[in-house]
């Protein structure tokens, strides 16, 4: 009998929040992402193995790993701070 197994890699953006990136110093969007492992079995995903988490800047791209309270504490953030364009 043959298993077809492995791992897929998902990025969900969480939410968008616009402050001064830390390597470009620019004023800019920064996504906040969770990155998820997910475990299929005949291409179908089970379970998820890891989470984490990041903040990545529109400008520059650069990347900074976040806890995931960090994550929440910035969803949290842009829900009581909602900008009105």
């Amino acid at each position: 009998m043959l298993l077809i197994f492995g791992t897929t890699l998902r990025d969900r953006v969480l939410t968008v929040v616009t402050f001064v990136c830390e390597y470009c110093r620019m004023r800019a969007a920064q996504e906040v992402v969770e990155s998820g492992t997910r475990f299929s079995l005949f291409f179908i995903p089970l379970f998820t193995v890891s989470r984490r988490y990041f903040v990545t800047c529109s400008n520059c791209r650069g990347t900074t790993p976040l806890t995931r309270e960090q994550a929440t504490h910035g969803i949290e953030w842009a829900a009581r701070n909602r900008q009105v364009a």
